[in-house]
Order: structure tokens, then C-alpha cells, then sequence
């Protein structure tokens, strides 16, 4: 049993076979280094180039140790301390483009995860990570930089459209995951919004009543998301 704040976390699943997408395995941990870029004629830093290593990671509170983030207004910190990305995804995107020398952290993430499903998964579920414990936070919003990584900007509406992005986690206890560690969930959110619908919210035109009243009532969506969405209400 895991104690959160002096509380049990307790999950109760009544059908086996929709629970597989529970434990999730982490196919590959990494690391990036600043890598130096040109955009827009102008040499800039960024941390998106992550490979893979053996060694396990440290998750902390704002950042994973050793790791690089260079904009730390947009990623890192409380609600962004780790990002994973499914490695059932990679297929699909190396259809898309064959010619990249692919490896494990291509999308930036930190854990590639095998199972991970953002239609099923809550933002707000928490999970045993190795020894540390995470929960679900929001998706991954694609940048410039992720064009950059693919020597191709029309990814960024590609994995828009793709709608399946990988998702943020925020630490709410320290500790070590290494590749072959497993993704337990604990707690399953008792709001039914998921990454993918979360997602769809993001980027969709006109914002669907019942998924903005999830979103907004969901207590693990940063207030700073909400705040943009109060204007929809």
C-alpha cells in the first residue's frame, strides 16, 4: 500500500481485461545535453536532443537530475518535472519520416513508456514510477523545436493532428526509475478527462461544454491553463 499524505491510495478495478493499460513498462530513460541551433539567424540553446542512457533517472520535485532545459518557462518545474511519450507511437512517426537516424527520445521525452495510452489515461491518475511516485498533470504542446529535431516544421500540425502527444507528470514523491521499471497506477482520477481529450481542447476551434466542465473542475490542471480557459465558460 502506498500512503500519500498520511492517506492510502486505493484502486479498485472490476474488469481485468479493460486494466492492462495500468501497468505500463519504461522502455528506455533520457537525457539530453545543450545542443546549440540556428532559428530565425540566431544561435540559440535548446535540451530536446535526449538518447538514451543506462543508468536510472533521478526524479526531483522541478527537473530530473543531469537533464537539460534550457526555456524553463515552458517546461520543467512543478507540473513538468518529467515528460514521457509512448514508444507505440514511434512507428507510426518513422512511416513519416524514414530518413532520421532514430533512437529512444526523438519526441524530447524522458521515459519512453510501452502501453501508454493517452485516450485511457486521466489527467490527474497517479502512478508508482520506479520508486518515486507521479501523477498526470497535462500534454505535451509541440514547439519549434521539435521541428528543429525533425529537420521538418511541418511536424508541428502533424502531431497536432495525431492527437496522441505523451503527457507531463509532476513528482509528488522523489525518486529512481530505470529502464525495465514499471508504470503502476495507484489512483485512478475520479474526472473522467483524459491526455487526448485535454489535448483536443487545446487545439480545437470550438470547445465542447462537457469537456471544458471536466477540464476546469479537474483539480490536477494547473490554474494557468485554466485561466486561459475561463474565457470559453
Amino acid at each position: 500500500m502506498i500512503i500519500v499524505n498520511g492517506k492510502p491510495l486505493i484502486f479498485y478495478c472490476p474488469d481485468a481485461a479493460a486494466c492492462v493499460f495500468l501497468n505500463m513498462k519504461i522502455i528506455s530513460t533520457n537525457l539530453g545535453n545543450p545542443v546549440t541551433i540556428t532559428w530565425n539567424g540566431k544561435e540559440e540553446q535548446t535540451g530536446i536532443y535526449k538518447y538514451p542512457v543506462e543508468h536510472a533517472l533521478e526524479l526531483n520535485k522541478t527537473i530530473i537530475k543531469d537533464d537539460t532545459i534550457i526555456d524553463k518557462v515552458h517546461h520543467g518545474g512543478i507540473n513538468k518535472a518529467c515528460y514521457i511519450f509512448s514508444s507505440n507511437h514511434y512507428p507510426y512517426w518513422k512511416e513519416q519520416y524514414p530518413d532520421l537516424d532514430w533512437d529512444w527520445g526523438m519526441f524530447g521525452e524522458n521515459l519512453t513508456v510501452e502501453g501508454l495510452d493517452e485516450t485511457e489515461i486521466r489527467v490527474g491518475n497517479i502512478y508508482k514510477l520506479g520508486t518515486s511516485l507521479v501523477q498526470v498533470t497535462q500534454p505535451r504542446e509541440p514547439c519549434y523545436k521539435l521541428g528543429v529535431r525533425f529537420q521538418n516544421q511541418s511536424i508541428l500540425k502533424k502531431f497536432i493532428d495525431y492527437g496522441l502527444p505523451g503527457t507531463y507528470l509532476k513528482v509528488l514523491e522523489e525518486g529512481l526509475v530505470t529502464k525495465g521499471d514499471t508504470m503502476k497506477l495507484v489512483e485512478e482520477s475520479k474526472n473522467e478527462l483524459t491526455v487526448s481529450q485535454f489535448y483536443q481542447l487545446l487545439y480545437s476551434r470550438n470547445k465542447p461544454k462537457e469537456l471544458l466542465h471536466l477540464f476546469m473542475t479537474n483539480s490536477a490542471v494547473p490554474e494557468y491553463k485554466k485561466e486561459k480557459f475561463k474565457k470559453f465558460l
